[in-house]
């Protein structure tokens, strides 16, 4: 499975983005997808993840109320939208996907991996 991540940009605090991420090479519909980010300095930490369906999305605190995951597995693509940003939302985001919803906020547990998109929230 091939992940390729796009939408990242140069916004304003308070501003909005939409991420996506495509998935190619494999049956999509069946894994666990999940946004991940590293911000200069930091190690790459969680961020959201929804299961195979799409019925069950999980957010890190920092981004729960303003960060939106979702899919469309007929395109085989996960989006997130991100609202009210924030200078500490400044990362490098990087979707993730695997098989199983088990410690889906632990990094190590995914198999696959995008090449990662920027996002600078600039104040």
């Amino acid at each position: 499975v091939q992940l390729q991540a796009s939408g990242g940009g140069l916004v304003q605090i308070g501003d909005s983005l939409r991420l996506s991420c495509a998935a190619s090479g494999g049956t999509g519909s069946n894994l666990v997808m999940a946004w991940f980010r590293q911000a200069p300095g930091s190690e790459r930490e969680f961020v959201s993840a929804t299961s195979g369906s799409g019925n069950s999305q999980f957010y890190s605190d920092s981004v729960k109320g303003r960060f939106t995951i979702s899919r469309d597995n007929a395109q085989n693509s996960v989006f997130l939208q991100m609202n009210r940003l924030e200078p500490e939302d400044t990362a490098v985001y990087y979707c993730a996907a695997k098989k199983s919803l088990l410690r889906y906020r632990e990094l190590d547990d995914y198999t696959y991996w995008g090449q990662g998109t920027q996002v600078t929230v600039s104040s």
